[in-house]
């Protein structure tokens, strides 16, 4: 047994979960990890998140974003039990019906659950954000654009580009003139992967929620974007349309000043998750992640089609080249072992 594994039984063993049977769950992109546990006289189930502190994880931020969604009735894990500094949570067990998982069996379904994503996201936009956010403001925004000049075009082509710096500046200029706002908070991994159908509940806490904790404050279009242009599965252009005026006529948004800021964002996010695939290949030697950057590409195409990215669309076009099967294959060839 490892260190961490006798933190771990004997984090369990104090709380109200002792002798509970420990069964694996699927994990993320990050250094977390997720185990059912089953309670040994009751059959309950709940999860169980190890958060190596020493890996650089910290549960403080998943704790205050779910004691504030669960404020708002949203469904968020409930917190059953924690050991903040040893980064271990046993949370509320909201099941396995993510979206991701219903729609394919229940593909009539799929209208329902995005307009139940979008209400969730009118009901937040209702409520001022929680105390100690971070911004993600234009100027982070770009930074973060920048990784697909920094990880994705450097791994597919060994070196960065001359338009680097022009790209970016021109970018956080549309950032600034189209989605500069940050009054409401955004989840930041809203999509199919994260989000429940719990049917039995009501409204919007019908959507269960989960990895939230790097939330910080932005543009209200920033997690419908996020659910619309989802890199690991294809949305209708239907339903992003419906989706858009669903939460413009919700919320009484100007929708042509609100869709000028959903493509710039738009843009902005599909950059960065391109560098993050290919910094999750070539740094971490996750190799999967490369077979979604044809997706997220064909989603950035979209976005700077828009005539609000006009003035950043050709520079990005000539810049970055479209992960063709060669381009996956190099960066897979230098994957991390």
């Amino acid at each position: 047994m490892t260190d961490r594994s006798a933190l771990m039984q004997a984090f369990i063993a104090a709380t109200d979960w002792a002798g509970a049977a420990i069964a694996p769950l699927a994990g993320d992109a990050s250094n977390r990890r997720y185990l059912r546990l089953t309670h040994p006289s009751t059959g309950t189930t709940a999860v169980l998140m190890d958060a190596p502190p020493e890996r650089g994880e910290d549960v403080r931020p998943f704790l205050h974003i779910a004691r504030y969604l669960t404020g708002l009735g949203l469904s968020a894990p409930q917190i059953l039990a924690q050991d903040e500094s040893r980064g271990f949570l046993i949370l509320e067990d909201l099941g396995d019906a993510l979206f991701a998982r219903v729609i394919p069996v229940a593909p009539q379904m799929e209208d329902q659950l995005y307009a139940a994503a979008t209400d969730v996201l009118i009901d937040l936009h209702r409520a001022p954000p929680p105390e100690g956010l971070k911004p993600y403001g234009p100027e982070t925004m770009t930074d973060m654009a920048a990784l697909a000049f920094d990880w994705y075009l450097t791994g597919a082509t060994g070196d960065n580009s001359p338009q680097r710096a022009e790209v970016l500046a021109a970018l956080q200029r549309l950032l600034r003139q189209h989605a500069a706002t940050t009054d409401v908070i955004v989840l930041r991994d809203y999509h199919a992967e994260n989000l429940l159908w719990l049917p039995e509940r009501i409204g919007a806490a019908r959507v269960g929620l989960l990895d939230f904790q790097d939330a910080m404050t932005g543009h209200r279009a920033y997690d419908l974007v996020s659910v619309l242009q989802d890199a690991r599965r294809d949305v209708p252009p239907l339903i992003e349309t419906a989706m858009i005026a669903r939460y413009c006529a919700a919320t009484g948004t100007d929708q042509t000043i609100f869709e000028a800021a959903y493509h710039c964002l738009g843009a902005q996010r599909n950059l960065r998750i391109l560098g993050v695939f290919a910094r999750l290949c070539l740094r971490d030697g996750k190799a999967h992640y490369v077979d979604l950057m044809p997706r997220v590409w064909d989603h950035l195409q979209r976005d700077l089609d828009h005539p609000t990215l006009s003035p950043v669309a050709d520079l990005l076009r000539a810049a970055l080249p479209a992960p063709t099967s060669a381009i996956r294959e190099r960066l897979r060839a230098h994957c991390a072992s």
